[in-house]
């Protein structure tokens, strides 16, 4: 049955489906990035609630800032914004149809269509799922970086901006001009203070162009940090396959686990849903929940995707079975991260551990090894440097640390053992693979990439570990390494 709201009733028994009245829904949200995730994620959330009688006017209308982003606008057009979720599970797939989309903003070069639509006073909240990378921070210290060819266009006070800051920049004059107040500005994201970080980057750019708007901005919106959490994989025709297998012809599905997490600041200006009523959680100490998700989850990925890429590993799953890869993460986790995590309500460190080690290793999630290794250069910055840097400050264990940026640097360099070629999987890969390269025989050259590294080269406990891991790498091979660290 092809997926549109004429054809809701007739979806095969089994499948749950909107119960309330969709042609009644009216926006609240704004979502740039519309992808997997968040259609996974805070689309579920807000679904959940419509599903009780709740949040008629927050529907979302999706928004992207790239011309790829035209191509999910079509497909989802096609089928009244309807997505299908496929809970992938080793007991059972259960599959469900969610409603709580009911537009997607037309792409256009100059975005005009996306300011118009952030400038609606019916349009409360801004969200955004634009990838650790989309934020134009400098690598190594995550501030702002004004130098970007994009940033510098859209502090020009253009009337076509480049970046979804640009646009939003534009929607809020629009907004204050007009006299209908400001949104809130909710980053989706994986990073360490994703709302302070938004606010930085908005503000900022703002700032070069519109001192005064930057200040109403700072003062009046709102950008509350949050922790988000659900593996959700790529779609491709395996997934098309899936939905079609329960009955729904859809051309976007979405596959996930059973598990969601959102933590969030209650800090939003012009008002939210009750999220907290379908198992969002509002608290003060979002940071703590980040920093566990962010370092063991996110950082956890970037431990083992390095060594299953070099190995030929196909799925994160895959990953986890081979026993010395599943020893690395638990190690460094444990004896590495850890010790840097702080205990949230109902969960320690190492009992995070154990639930990420389950996640992670469930056959039914076909997360590949190459989505989690993509754009390692955001990702190592974001989640596992920031550790290196504390076991350096606290004199904590960090050989396993190291050894991750040893494996990340053999796998930039671009081979398999087996010979095979990584393909690119980065926006610096050409920088990147050069660096690995060179360090083939000087291993300091990797850590010579100072926008990422900073000055944690000059470490001499770290330098140290790090030169006798790569070497060990190239001398013995990944498998032996492993074993030599994990004992």
């Amino acid at each position: 049955m092809k997926l549109s709201n004429a054809t809701l009733d007739q979806l095969p028994e089994g499948i749950a489906r909107p119960s309330y009245d969709r042609a009644a829904l009216t926006p609240g949200i704004l979502h740039i990035g519309l992808g997997n995730f968040h259609r996974a994620h805070q689309a579920w959330y807000l679904h959940r609630l419509m599903q009780a009688g709740q949040a008629q006017d927050w529907a979302i209308l999706g928004a992207g800032v790239r011309a790829y982003d035209e191509a999910q606008r079509v497909k989802l057009a096609e089928q009244d914004y309807l997505t299908t979720l496929i809970e992938l599970d080793p007991q059972g797939t259960q599959a469900e149809v969610v409603g709580s989309m009911i537009g997607y903003v037309p792409i256009a070069d100059d975005h005009a269509p996306l300011i118009a639509a952030m400038s609606d006073p019916a349009i409360r909240i801004v969200s955004l799922t634009v990838t650790e990378g989309g934020y134009y921070l400098d690598p190594a210290t995550k501030k702002f970086d004004p130098t970007h060819a994009d940033i510098r266009h859209d502090a020009g006070l253009s009337n076509a901006p480049r970046t979804a800051f640009g646009a939003i920049i534009a929607a809020l004059r629009n907004r204050r001009d007009a006299g209908h107040g400001p949104f809130t500005c909710q980053s989706c994201d994986n990073l360490p203070g994703n709302g302070r970080l938004l606010r930085e980057v908005v503000v900022s750019l703002a700032r070069l162009s519109d001192p005064e708007l930057a200040d109403w901005i700072d003062i009046e919106c709102s950008f509350p940090n949050s922790m988000v959490d659900c593996i959700v994989p790529a779609t491709g025709p395996r997934e098309v396959q899936l939905a079609r297998d329960l009955g729904i012809e859809d051309a976007a599905p979405v596959t996930h686990e059973n598990f969601r997490q959102w933590v969030l600041e209650d800090d939003f200006c012009a008002g939210r849903p009750a999220w907290e009523d379908v198992g969002a959680t509002f608290t003060d100490r979002v940071h703590d929940y980040e920093a566990m998700k962010l370092r063991i989850l996110n950082g956890g990925h970037q431990v083992i995707a390095a060594p299953a890429e070099v190995l030929g590993l196909t799925t994160i799953a895959e990953t986890m079975a081979h026993p010395q890869i599943r020893a690395l993460f638990r190690k460094v986790a444990l004896e590495e991260i850890g010790p840097h995590v702080h205990d949230v309500p109902g969960m320690t460190p190492a009992q995070y551990v154990d639930l990420i080690d389950r996640r992670f290793s469930n056959p039914a999630i076909l997360d590949t090894v190459r989505r989690v290794a993509f754009d390692g250069s955001s990702r190592h910055t974001g989640a596992v440097l920031p550790v290196i840097r504390d076991a350096i400050a606290a004199g904590t264990p960090l050989d396993g640390l190291a050894l991750s940026q040893a494996l990340w640097c053999r796998m930039c360099e671009g081979t398999r053992e087996d010979g095979t070629t990584v393909e690119p999987n980065d926006p610096f890969w050409a920088q990147l693979q050069a660096a690995a390269s060179a360090a083939r025989t000087r291993p300091a050259a990797w850590l010579d990439l100072r926008q990422f590294y900073g000055d944690l080269g000059d470490d001499p406990r770290f330098a140290g570990a790090f030169d006798r891991w790569l070497r060990a790498l190239w001398a013995d091979g990944v498998e032996p390494t492993l074993a030599a660290y994990t004992g």
